[in-house]
C-alpha cells in the first residue's frame, strides 16, 4: 500500500542562490538520508542535548535556538529545497555550528535514523492544516506520530506544537486526548502577545495578521 505523505513535494520554487547554498554548504551542515542510525556525539562533537524541529521552514525558529542556546544541538529535518537554501545561508551568515540538517520525510528519519531516547525535545511549528476533510488523513499529527515521536525522546523529554488553525488544533486535541505517552504540561490558546519557550515565526506572524488565534501544547514524555 502507498505510505500516506504529509507534504507533496513542489518543484520550480528554489531559486540559484539556493540551489548554490545546498551545493556548496551541504558538506558542512547537511545529513544525508540512510538507513544507519546517527551517533549524535559523533555528528556534533559534544554531548549536548539534541532538539529536533520537524519541517523548519526557512530555518527562522531553528536559527533563534540554536544562537540562544550554545549549549544545544538542533538538528531540523525539511523536505523543501528552497527552505533547506534560505536556512543554510542563514546559518552560514551567522557562523552557527550546532545545527545539522536532513531533507527527507520526517517519519522516514525518525524511524531509520534517529536512536530511541536520544532528543530532549522535539519541536513541530505549523505543520500543514491540509484543511479540506478529505485531507486530513495527510496531517502529521496522529496518534502513531505522536508515538513514534515518544520513543525518541529521553526521559522527561518535551514535545512542543504550533498551529494556527482552528480545525487542526481540535484535531490535535482529539489525538492528544488517546495518547498514553504524553501528559500536557502547556495548552493555551493567544493572540501572539504572551511569552512562549520558543521564538515567534514568520509564518505566526501572518497568521495573527489574518486575525488567526495561535495554539500551542507542551506535552511531556511520561516516564
Amino acid at each position: 500500500m502507498r505510505t500516506i505523505k504529509s507534504f507533496v513535494r513542489r518543484t520550480g520554487r528554489t531559486t540559484s542562490g539556493q540551489h548554490s547554498a545546498i551545493n556548496q554548504l551541504w558538506s558542512e551542515y547537511g545529513v544525508d538520508f540512510s538507513k544507519k542510525e546517527l551517533n549524535f556525539y559523533s555528528l556534533f562533537c559534544n554531548n549536548f542535548p539534541v532538539h529536533l524541529e520537524i519541517g523548519f521552514g526557512d530555518g527562522e525558529a531553528l536559527i533563534a535556538n540554536a544562537e540562544c542556546n550554545a549549549n544545544k544541538n538542533y538538528f531540523g529535518i525539511e523536505v523543501y529545497d528552497s527552505g533547506i537554501g534560505r536556512c543554510l545561508i542563514k546559518a552560514k551568515k551567522r557562523q552557527i555550528i550546532n545545527i545539522k540538517i536532513c531533507s527527507g520525510d520526517a517519519r522516514d528519519v525518525l524511524e531509520a535514523q534517529i536512536a530511541d531516547k536520544s532528543l530532549e525535545r522535539i519541536n513541530i511549528y505549523f505543520p500543514d492544516p491540509w484543511p479540506k476533510k478529505k485531507h486530513h488523513k495527510r496531517r502529521l499529527i496522529q496518534k502513531d506520530f505522536l508515538d513514534l515521536c515518544a520513543s525518541k525522546l529521553n526521559k522527561n523529554g518535551q514535545l512542543h506544537i504550533a498551529t494556527d488553525w482552528n480545525n487542526y488544533a481540535e484535531h490535535i486535541n482529539k489525538i492528544i486526548e488517546k495518547n498514553t505517552n504524553f501528559m500536557v504540561s502547556t495548552h493555551v490558546k493567544h493572540n501572539g502577545k504572551i511569552k512562549l519557550d520558543r521564538p515567534t515565526t514568520k509564518f505566526e506572524k501572518k497568521g495573527l495578521h489574518k486575525g488567526y488565534s495561535i495554539w500551542d501544547w507542551v506535552l511531556t514524555k511520561i516516564s
